[in-house]
């Protein structure tokens, strides 16, 4: 039986069954992270889900649905579906933004099921296509699990375009030569800076004025490399609000790349890592200026409940756990008095609005800029298709988003496009050179810095 059929056949049934083992057929989930079936089960096959899922825009495929994958999941569980092709090229094309989760008058931890069934992916064998292997194999096993090589990648990337041997290659037709999917990848490379966020900041910054608390900051992969700036203007911002900044030297990825794309194994060893490094720190919060580390670093205690070793401290670790415009706009901040005078839209980063339901704290942050015009956006809860390595496993489903939120921008005729999260922000960059919209994306807290008449952090000033 095809896919679409148990979907359809699942959605017209209005009885519930209780799991493979009720029904005498084994299930193709082993091991350990199997979706849970009472969450399975929690969905009511309302379809309120439907409207907001990018995947089913683009397809009006019931199966590329969250209420069509959740019965996929389902049939796997009760053992009328193997863990199939079209199983994982399902799960896989799920962007995992979680907006369902929002719209879910049943409260179904969607994304704690498809999570689950990427590792069970993984576990069991199930194949993905080569590209997406290798791809995943390595961004997520080989660079992102050690720090040396991903500042070795990014110097690599900044050479090629410093030197100009990427634009000569783009221009030559080589890189289409050697692959189409290499081209493709080229234009979501990202610009290098000269210096990652960790050379510049101390692993302790002392607060300006009056001292407030002590906070733990999270440099995180892609901000450091990527967007040290944004890294420097957010300890800027919290020193000039009275806090010391203590940024320790030996954390690791949070793992948010790993654990979305099924390497729960690997995401709970970096777990780990990331609450030794700041347990050690002695920190009233972490505060993380990336959505999406945020968001699973808020997930420890679950991803790491049955740890005996660290479930309470993951507990400890996630109470402390911050978004940095939910800590400004909850613990206040010192009112900016310089006057940006530009016109801002807010593009909502899926992982604060959907899984951490952070939605007018960053707003506050920005109405608080003097000088700023805020124009709402249409569908600013909508995914702008970055999702991790979505960009890159899943680039013309991506492209097709990512399109559709730039009409959306360049509507508001905004000079600035504000968001929290780098990932979106390489993927509106990417969206501006390509569809010719000028609004510039940058993160909150650079606009915040700004407005303070403060500079972007440097180093500690030598004497």
């Amino acid at each position: 039986m095809s896919e679409i059929s148990l979907v359809e056949m699942a959605n017209q049934s209005s009885q519930h069954v209780h799991g493979a083992a009720a029904l005498n057929r084994p299930s193709a989930f082993k091991g350990v992270d199997i979706p849970s079936y009472g969450d399975i089960v929690n969905c009511i096959h309302c379809g309120m889900c439907l409207p907001v899922c990018p995947t089913y825009a683009l397809t009006l495929r019931e199966k590329s649905s969250p209420r069509g994958r959740i019965q996929l999941i389902k049939a796997v569980a009760d053992g009328d579906l193997e863990i199939s092709q079209g199983f994982v090229d399902e799960m896989y094309f799920c962007l995992n933004c979680q907006a369902c989760m929002t719209a879910c008058p049943a409260g179904v931890k969607y994304g704690d099921l498809v999570e689950a069934a990427r590792a069970q992916i993984e576990i069991n064998g199930g194949r993905r296509p080569w590209k997406q292997r290798l791809i995943k194999k390595f961004f997520l096993e080989y660079l992102f699990t050690n720090d040396r090589r991903l500042k070795f990648f990014a110097r690599v990337l900044r050479f090629l375009k410093v030197s100009g041997l990427q634009g000569f290659a783009k221009k030559a037709g080589l890189i289409r030569i050697i692959s189409k999917k290499l081209h493709d990848l080229d234009e979501l490379s990202p610009t290098i800076p000269a210096k990652f966020s960790d050379q510049i900041i101390p692993e302790v910054v002392e607060p300006e004025g009056a001292p407030r608390g002590r906070v733990g900051f999270l440099t995180g992969c892609v901000m450091n490399l990527v967007f040290p700036d944004v890294n420097c203007d957010s300890v800027a911002v919290l020193r000039h609000n009275g806090y010391t900044v203590v940024t320790p030297r030996h954390q690791s990825c949070c793992g948010s790349l790993h654990g979305h794309n099924g390497d729960l194994e690997t995401g709970r060893k970096l777990a780990r890592q990331m609450i030794d490094a700041f347990e050690e720190a002695i920190v009233d919060y972490v505060i993380v200026n990336a959505a999406g580390c945020s968001s699973f670093m808020k997930h420890y205690d679950h991803l790491l409940a049955e740890d005996g070793a660290y479930r309470e401290k993951a507990k400890a670790f996630v109470a402390k756990v911050r978004d940095i415009t939910e800590f400004l706009a909850q613990e206040g901040m010192k009112q900016p008095t310089k006057a940006l005078g530009q016109s801002v839209t807010y593009h909502e980063p899926c992982h604060l609005l959907h899984a951490q339901k952070i939605k007018q704290e960053p707003r506050e942050v920005l109405k608080q800029i003097p000088g700023v015009e805020l124009i709402p956006l249409a569908e600013s809860d909508w995914c702008c298709g970055s999702a991790g390595i979505y960009n890159v496993t899943q680039f013309e489903a991506s492209m097709q988003l990512l399109k559709r939120k730039m009409d959306n921008i360049a509507a508001t005729k905004a000079q600035v496009v504000a968001t929290g999260n780098p990932g979106c922000m390489l993927q509106l960059q990417v969206g501006a050179r390509r569809f010719g919209v000028e609004a510039t994306p940058e993160h909150p807290v650079t606009l915040l810095r700004r407005a303070y008449g403060i500079s972007s952090y440097e180093g500690p000033k030598k004497k």
